[in-house]
C-alpha cells in the first residue's frame, strides 16, 4: 500500500489584487515601473489588467507542475485562502489531471500578506486505498514565551516574547491511508529577505527560523512523546526558506558555467535533523541534484539550493529506505542554469523569467504505508 506525497510553494496563489506598489516602489511590478502613471486610480486599473493577463499562463504552468507530481496528497505554500485554492483546482488542475483533489484544507495563519499553507488530498490513493481526513490543528497562536524560546537575538530583530512564533503556521493534519494513520505537518518558515544590519538576509533572519524549527520539534514531541516520536508515522512538508548546502554558480557564457557544492555551518534544518529526529529524503539524490530553487542577485551572487523539504519520521524513513524523491523542474524559467545531465524539457510558454510555474520546484515521493 503506497502513498504519493508532495510539497510545492505555488508562489502567490491569490484571489485579490495588490495595489500597495503605488506607494511602495519595492512592491511595484517592474512592468508598471516602465510607465508614467498619473494617479492611483490609473495604477489600479493597470495593475488589475497586468495581474489578470499574467495569471492565466502562470496558473496553467503551476497546474502542469502539480500534475507531474502525481501526488495523492500535496502540501502547498503561499495560498491566499480556500476560495483561491478551489478556483485554481477546478479551473486549471482538474482539467489536466481529470481526477480532482476534492479534499482541501487551510487556515488563516500569521503572514502579513495573508499567504497561508494548505493541503489538498484525493479521496483515494492511486492504488485505490481510501484517504480519510481525521482532524486538523493550527499551531499559529503559539508564542515565543509559551515555549521558552525568547532570546536576545530575537529581541534584536524586534520580536517580543508575547509574539507568535510561526510566520505562517504549522498546520497539523491527521489522515488514515487505507486505515493506517499518518500525521502531516505543513509549514512555511520565515523568508530570508534582503540584507540588513550588516548581515545577509539569511543570517539576519536565522533566529526566527531556528525558533520555528524548535517549535515544530516541540509540537511533534508533545504529540507523540520524546521517547515514542521515532516510532510513529509523521512527515514535515514545506518551504523552510533555508538550506544546509547549496551549489554555487560561477563563470558565464564566455568561459563556461561552474557548479560548486558548498556546505553551510548553520541551518535551521539542524534542529530537526539532529540525532536522527527526522530524515531529509532529498539527500538520497546526488549532491548536485537536490536543488529546488535558483537564487540570484545578479551575476556575482548565484546558487541553486534546496528550500523545499519532505522530512520523514525515523519509522517512515526506515520503512522507505529505498524511496528516492522526484523534483519537478519543468516549470523553471529559462534563466535557471542546470548542471550537466539535468536538462529538462520545459513546459510550453515558459519565459526567460516569467511566466513560470513558480520560483520553487515541487518535491514528491512514494511511501510504503503498509
Amino acid at each position: 500500500m503506497s502513498l504519493r506525497l508532495a510539497t510545492f510553494n505555488v508562489e502567490n496563489l491569490m484571489n485579490r489584487f495588490d495595489f500597495s506598489g503605488f506607494r511602495n516602489q519595492l512592491q511595484e511590478d517592474r512592468a508598471l515601473a516602465l510607465y508614467e502613471i498619473k494617479d492611483e486610480a490609473q495604477y489600479r486599473l493597470l495593475e488589475q489588467a497586468r495581474a489578470v493577463a499574467h495569471t492565466d499562463d502562470t496558473r496553467q504552468l503551476t497546474a502542469l507542475a502539480i500534475a507531474a507530481t502525481r501526488a495523492d496528497i500535496i502540501c502547498l505554500q503561499e495560498v491566499d485562502n480556500i476560495e483561491a485554492l478551489k478556483a485554481f483546482e477546478y479551473g486549471y488542475l482538474f482539467k489536466m489531471v481529470g481526477r480532482g483533489y476534492r479534499q482541501k484544507y487551510t487556515t488563516a495563519g500569521n503572514d502579513s500578506r495573508g499567504i497561508d499553507v494548505a493541503v489538498m488530498m484525493r479521496d483515494e490513493t492511486q492504488d485505490g486505498q481510501p484517504i480519510e481526513f481525521v482532524r486538523m490543528t493550527s499551531h499559529a497562536p503559539l508564542t515565543f514565551e509559551e515555549l521558552g524560546l525568547q532570546s536576545p537575538e530575537l529581541e534584536a530583530l524586534g520580536n517580543m516574547a508575547n509574539e507568535r512564533i510561526f510566520r505562517r503556521d504549522c498546520l497539523e493534519i491527521d489522515v488514515r491511508i487505507g486505515g493506517v494513520p499518518l500525521t502531516i505537518y505543513a509549514v512555511h518558515l520565515k523568508s530570508m529577505g534582503s540584507p540588513r544590519n550588516g548581515l545577509n538576509g539569511r543570517d539576519a533572519t536565522m533566529p526566527i527560523r531556528m525558533a520555528e524549527a524548535k517549535a515544530i520539534r516541540w509540537i511533534i514531541e508533545q504529540r507523540f512523546g520524546k521517547d515514542h516520536a521515532a516510532s510513529k508515522r509523521w512527515v514535515i512538508c514545506g518551504d523552510f526558506n533555508d538550506y544546509g548546502e547549496r551549489v554555487v554558480i560561477g563563470g558565464g557564457d564566455m568561459d563556461g558555467v561552474t557548479f560548486t557544492p558548498v556546505r553551510e555551518t548553520v541551518s535551521c534544518l539542524d534542529v530537526l535533523l539532529a540525532d536522527g529526529f527526522a530524515h531529509n529524503v532529498v539527500e538520497r539524490r546526488p549532491e548536485l541534484d537536490r536543488w529546488t530553487l535558483y537564487h540570484t542577485r545578479g551575476p556575482q551572487e548565484r546558487h541553486l539550493c534546496q528550500l523545499d523539504y519532505i522530512l520523514l519520521s525515523p519509522a517512515l524513513a526506515d520503512r522507505n529506505g529505498r524511496a528516492i524523491p522526484d523534483i519537478v523542474r519543468n516549470g523553471q524559467p529559462w534563466r535557471t542554469p542546470f548542471p550537466e545531465g539535468q536538462e529538462i524539457r520545459r513546459y510550453p510558454r515558459i519565459g526567460w523569467d516569467r511566466p513560470k510555474a513558480s520560483d520553487h520546484c515541487p518535491v514528491a515521493v512514494t511511501l510504503d504505508m503498509a
